[in-house]
């Protein structure tokens, strides 16, 4: 039942990565046309190379007979080994043509495949992200779609063109001999059944061998980015024992695939070698009684070594495409995972919110079985200043990621300016948003480059104002090159409050309605937060602003406290009204300043 199944799911596959080359017709028809050609003057030539080489024999013997030199003029033998070079030279031009046009072919679904998986991540909810390592993704991204790419611009083209001379060497053979081609079909059909058994096993150590290369990504991709914390805890001879126990698993799958992939073609080449010892015996015999020629016997064994080294290559690719096909349906499996929710057909458009914004009823649970969030409702009026407090875990970053839409609602809805945020599209509704998280995120490229990531078009003058407005200008002027220096490898170079500065400047430059501030000051010093505070107060003037903290001291100005604790809001209002409570919150407040 269970290899039922996998011969279904491997077809289906089959099917679908051809499907994926439609675009590419034009091409194929020509890479067909170039494989008819190539395959039939690989047929002929040996067939005419007979003739050849019977009137050349027969030229010499008569030459010898009469006792006269043997020459070769344009009309004794000239005409006959010309027209053979040109059929080898043309054989090998379709041979160059179909290689070449393959090779495109399957870099262009290569590339095809590539932009789909970047469309599809842009989809993704962030739910699969947080199930999936990057590691793990990025082998999809970059291991199976090249394994799949190298096996079809060579294994997939050589298997077609092995299969069209086979069968038409095979004819040719049985009219030259019956009982020679029945002795070799014999070892043929024994390399054959030896090929499918091995394929079989193969594919599922294909499948398993990209898996631990995915694992393996996966985990040094982990560790390289957490290479400080494994240093500060002493973990570098744990985590280099992880590594090496992935890399061991990585290296008993690939031994296991290779084996079974190269294992086949030594013994298909011995079994050939038989074979052509048993057909030369008998095919010698045959010459000796004159049932066959010389030119003959000699096409004969250019099919037969015609035959068996396509066989040969057919065998080895066969195990080749095994491997392509469990990095396909890996591919596929991506590329069919659970996306976001569309945007509408006829979204609500808001081009610029005042800020009111509107928790009704909402409910929320990673697993729908499983609700983290229930019935939480609160507003927030224009300009006022909303701050998210409770213990890690409590729920304060999945509030402001629903209210982003990274998550959707389980049930209730989120309002903004009395619109349903479900009824627009994502992009509409987070361009009236600007967010500093705690973990800041900078990109290859230039100081000026990072800030205006949030405004693309926005001159120097809008990125130099938002730097000054964030404090960070002064500490970009004592750079190298200042706004055109150079930031690489995760801006390494910079501290970890420098960074938080320049993402706090890209939410100055896009001046957005609304703002979030994930502990946007956790990794600043005491006298940067105080400007900072001061700069922030000013830009959140007649905007409202979602403020997650963990030092209450910053949020005792907000205007509504939201005090959270296992996904629920269980106290709100503002910094006196929790105090006056004696509740959660004032416990909480209290603790911070014994």
């Amino acid at each position: 039942m269970s290899q039922m199944m996998t011969n279904q799911s491997g077809k289906s596959t089959v099917a679908r990565l051809f499907r994926q080359l439609k675009g590419q017709r034009i091409r194929l028809c020509v890479v067909a046309v170039s494989i008819v050609i190539y395959v039939g003057l690989s047929i002929y030539t040996p067939m005419f190379s007979a003739v050849v080489i019977d009137h050349l024999w027969q030229s010499i013997q008569a030459a010898w007979n009469h006792g006269i030199p043997f020459s070769i003029t344009w009309t004794n033998m000239g005409q006959e080994l010309t027209q053979l070079t040109i059929q080898y030279f043309f054989t090998w031009i379709f041979y160059y043509l179909q290689s070449y046009l393959m090779a495109n072919v399957a870099e262009s679904l290569n590339l095809e495949l590539r932009n789909q998986i970047a469309r599809k991540l842009n989809r993704l909810p962030l739910r699969f992200f947080d199930q999936n390592k990057a590691g793990e993704i990025l082998s999809r991204v970059t291991s199976d779609l090249d394994k799949i790419a190298e096996v079809l611009q060579t294994g997939l083209l050589k298997l077609i063109v092995a299969i069209g001379t086979i069968v038409g060497s095979l004819i040719v053979m049985f009219y030259y001999s019956v009982p020679l081609t029945c002795i070799f079909l014999v070892f043929m059909v024994i390399s054959m059944v030896i090929t499918q058994i091995v394929a079989k096993k193969n594919r599922r150590c294909a499948a398993e061998r990209q898996e631990t290369i995915g694992e393996l990504t996966g985990i040094v991709e982990e560790y390289y980015n957490g290479r400080n914390v494994i240093k500060a805890y002493n973990h570098e001879d744990d985590s280099m024992e992880q590594v090496a126990a992935a890399v061991e698993k990585n290296r008993v799958a690939n031994q296991k695939a290779d084996f079974l992939t190269n294992c086949v073609n030594p013994l298909i080449r011995l079994l050939t070698r038989l074979a052509n010892v048993v057909i030369a015996i008998i095919a010698g015999k045959a010459m000796l009684d004159g049932a066959m020629t010389v030119g003959v016997v000699q096409a004969f064994f250019q099919y037969v070594n015609q035959t068996a080294e396509p066989l040969t290559e057919a065998s080895f690719m066969i195990n080749s495409l095994q491997s392509a096909l469990a990095s396909a349906k890996r591919t596929f499996e991506l590329l069919d995972d659970e996306e976001e929710i569309p945007d509408p057909v006829k979204p609500a458009v808001l081009e610029r919110a005042n800020g009111n914004i509107a928790f009704e009823h909402v409910s929320f649970g990673y697993n729908p079985k499983h609700l983290l969030m229930k019935d939480i409702s609160f507003k927030a009026k224009p300009g006022q200043k909303i701050a998210v407090v409770g213990s890690t875990g409590a729920g304060k970053t999945t509030l402001v990621n629903l209210l982003m839409r990274f998550y959707e609602v389980s049930g209730g809805k989120i309002t903004v300016d009395g619109v349903n945020a479900a009824e627009m599209t994502r992009s509409g509704l987070r361009k009236n948003f600007g967010m500093v998280l705690q973990d800041t995120w900078l990109f290859s490229g230039t100081v000026a480059e990072n800030i205006a990531y949030s405004k693309p078009d926005a001159t120097r003058e809008e990125i130099i104002e938002a730097a000054k407005a964030a404090k960070v200008d002064y500490f970009i002027r004592t750079m190298p090159k200042g706004y055109d220096t150079m930031l690489d490898n995760e801006a390494a170079n910079l501290s970890a409050g420098q960074r938080q500065l320049l993402t706090i400047a890209r939410v100055f430059l896009c001046n957005p309605p609304i703002i979030i501030l994930d502990e946007a000051t956790s990794s600043v010093d005491t006298r940067t937060e105080v400007e900072i505070g001061k700069a922030m107060k000013q830009l959140m003037s007649g905007r409202t602003s979602f403020v997650i903290a963990h030092r209450l001291s910053t949020i005792r100005d907000a205007d509504t406290i939201l005090f959270m604790e296992h996904g629920n809001i269980i106290e709100q209002g503002s910094h006196k009204e929790l105090l006056a409570k004696k509740g959660a919150y004032a416990a909480l407040y209290y603790s911070q300043f014994e």
